[in-house]
């Protein structure tokens, strides 16, 4: 892994618009290969899909607690998780003795009936909002293709050529989490996050930021860099998953949510 001050862009236009991938394979390799995050352009996903689901959350989130909790977090992990009740236990990062400052609805694959021998399968649960499944959906399946093409570059950034095992990914396990992190107090512990430092377990993690900014990824060194919001960019960064699939050539890199702008993100 090596130091850096700011996160790479990546311009996917030869992926999703079609051409050589091989100038673009070897930007993935070096982005990936030496701070495990990125911004991604020209990704192919609708703007419009991407403003409605960010209302979709809004509209969610300003529901009450008791409409909430109706849909809270079941055994298939699906549905709401209140603020104040996630604490990352797991991480060693840091001293996590503080539960994270958010809040989330979370939503997997829609399977009619849980299949046992399927990972987490299950049926989603929706809160009462018109619209907010259909958006949901939409782009949940918008980010998933966009996933696929991206697992498949990754593939060939690290010369794997037999694409079989994107099978592995069909259809594939998926979390589509609306996060809410309400502002933190200037003068808050250091230890209060609206999420601790950890790294992801999964594959990869596709990020939509609003303007608020609060993410911050940790160098080698132990600094921390902030990845600001780009317009219509997503952060895109490598799970441990990923990182184990690739022979560890592919980074899980720590990450953190520090929201101090007297702003909800």
């Amino acid at each position: 892994m090596t130091e850096f001050t700011a996160i790479p862009v990546l311009d996917l236009a030869p992926l999703t618009e079609g051409g050589d991938t091989a100038e673009l394979a070897r930007a993935f390799a070096k982005a990936y290969g030496e701070t495990g995050f990125g911004y991604v352009i020209n990704h192919g996903v609708d703007p419009a899909l991407r403003a409605d689901v960010f209302e979709a959350a809004k509209r969610f989130h300003a529901l009450s607690e008791t409409e909430k909790a109706r849909i809270a977090l079941n055994k298939q992990h699906r549905g709401y998780i209140a603020i104040n009740t996630s604490t990352d236990v797991t991480t060693d990062l840091a001293e996590v003795t503080k539960p994270n400052q958010s809040s989330s609805f979370m939503m997997m694959r829609e399977d009619v009936e849980a299949d046992p021998d399927t990972y987490l399968s299950g049926p989603n649960q929706w809160p009462d909002l018109p619209g907010f499944q259909e958006t949901c959906t939409a782009y949940a399946e918008a980010m998933s293709a966009l996933g696929h093409r991206l697992m498949g570059l990754a593939l060939e950034a690290i010369g794997v050529t037999d694409r079989g095992i994107l099978q592995a990914f069909d259809p594939p396990t998926l979390w589509l989490r609306l996060l809410h992190y309400p502002p933190q107090p200037v003068q808050s512990a250091d230890d209060l996050y609206g999420s601790a430092p950890h790294k992801d377990f999964g594959c990869l993690t596709l990020l939509a930021q609003d303007d608020t900014g609060g993410l911050q990824v940790q160098t080698p060194a132990g600094h921390w860099v902030d990845a600001p919001p780009m317009k219509d960019a997503f952060v895109v960064n490598v799970g441990d998953m990923l990182h184990r699939l690739s022979n560890a050539r592919r980074l899980s890199t720590p990450h953190r949510v520090i929201n101090k702008t007297g702003r909800a993100r």
